[in-house]
């Protein structure tokens, strides 16, 4: 916790240092991979650095952070915590590290506010630093203990015994250990990253979800092949160097450098009713919850809305079918931007998610997954319906931006 007097500096200048945040990540990040080339050859994500992705979620992790520690009427930032430290863990991050982003992101901070940082401040943004980095170290040497390893020894060498074409961009592929003994426990929702070392020698890291993982005998994992696309200001956004690896080089009897599963989007074992809602690939982790729903034979109310371009283009769209049939009573609805001649029904309609048409318990226990338009949209719309906030949980594929 916070002394009393940083505190009061922090809350004095997180104005101008909240305003700065996104000059000051930019240069951070190029000071230490200045020093630490491997770090941005095999470790960070090279796509997200391009796009600025990753500045900006680091800028507002720590806005929010910081923001969330001086706040009275705010609760702790434990959600925001366990998101990142999931994510660290998946990528074997340890202790060690931390000194490293410490001494590259304060030379940061000196270099874009000057001679506002005075001793005063520099202490009290320090404080702000260690408190949040200790707080992950913590959960993050928890969530290694709990794998039952070493921080950091989070990879394995699995085989590649099946690879299924679910769509025109989507591939699956089944992972199991090559002497056939089982996979480390994982829960539903939760993911895996994969590591995959490129043409040019470059080591890079990406998270899958789990759609499966029955009897721990095998995990399965959806991989969309992310091509090139253009953002809104014009800027050429250059095609996924890993999904796009994964899907002309990976086939079955290949081997794959493997995470064990972490992830704070783990399905409640509660007995309220359940709301999944899903668009595009973001239904991987729905997929995951639905077959452990249908393993364990659950009576609970479950509702499950998917919204995507079209039937064609629709990952898992008859898996998803026979999964909510094996569930009484379960619900299942469709919105697609394009049905072709298909006609719309009562449970299929044309264009995009409309929450308003849908039967919604405000008890539900939400999971929510997919670009993150959809999902301020349909968060909106589920506070609307007097869904409470904290029932809402969220999966973002790639950096995080903060979404409440």
């Amino acid at each position: 916790m916070l002394s009393v007097e940083s505190a009061d500096v922090v809350r004095a200048t997180l104005p101008v240092v909240g305003a700065a945040i996104g000059d000051i990540t930019p240069i951070f990040y190029r000071r230490m991979f200045a020093a630490h080339p491997e770090l941005e050859r095999d470790l960070f994500n090279r796509g997200n650095q391009a796009q600025g992705d990753q500045q900006r979620a680091l800028a507002g992790a720590i806005a929010a952070y910081a923001t969330l520690l001086v706040s009275e009427s705010v609760p702790q930032p434990d959600d925001l915590l366990a998101r990142i430290a999931n994510k660290h863990a998946s990528l074997g991050i340890v202790a060690d590290q931390y000194e490293i982003v410490h001494k590259h992101l304060f030379e940061a901070i000196v270099e874009v506010l000057g001679e506002a940082v005075t001793p005063e401040v520099a202490a009290a943004w320090d404080e702000v630093y260690w408190e949040m980095a200790r707080a992950l170290i913590s959960i993050e040497d928890g969530l290694y203990r709990d794998a039952g390893v070493e921080p950091g020894q989070v990879w394995q060498r699995l085989v590649v015994t099946r690879r299924v074409q679910e769509s025109p961009d989507t591939v699956s592929f089944v992972l199991a250990n090559p002497d056939g003994t089982t996979l480390p426990a994982a829960r539903p929702g939760q993911y895996v990253s994969v590591a995959v070392r490129l043409p040019d020698g470059a080591r890079q890291i990406r998270q899958y979800s789990l759609t499966r993982a029955p009897e721990r005998t095998s995990w399965g994992i959806t991989v969309k092949a992310i091509g090139p696309s253009t953002a809104e200001d014009g800027t050429e956004i250059p095609a996924g160097e890993v999904s796009v690896f994964l899907h002309h080089n990976v086939f079955e009897g290949d081997e794959l450098d493997v995470s064990l599963p972490f992830g704070d989007l783990v399905l409640d074992e509660s007995s309220d009713p359940l709301l999944l809602i899903s668009a595009g690939i973001g239904c991987t982790p729905i997929i995951g919850m639905l077959h452990y729903l249908a393993r364990t034979e659950t009576d609970r109310y479950v509702t499950v809305l998917h919204a995507d371009r079209a039937p064609s283009r629709h990952a898992h769209r008859q898996e998803l079918v026979e999964l909510v049939d094996r569930l009484p009573g379960a619900k299942l609805h469709h919105w697609y931007e394009d049905l072709g001649v298909r006609p719309a029904t009562d449970t299929t309609r044309l264009g995009r998610i409309d929450m308003d048409e849908i039967d919604i318990r405000p008890d539900s226990r939400v999971y929510l997954c997919g670009p993150l338009p959809f999902m301020e949209s349909v968060r909106t719309s589920l506070l609307a319906r007097n869904v409470p906030d904290g029932n809402i949980r969220y999966e973002v594929f790639g950096p995080d931006k903060w979404l409440p």
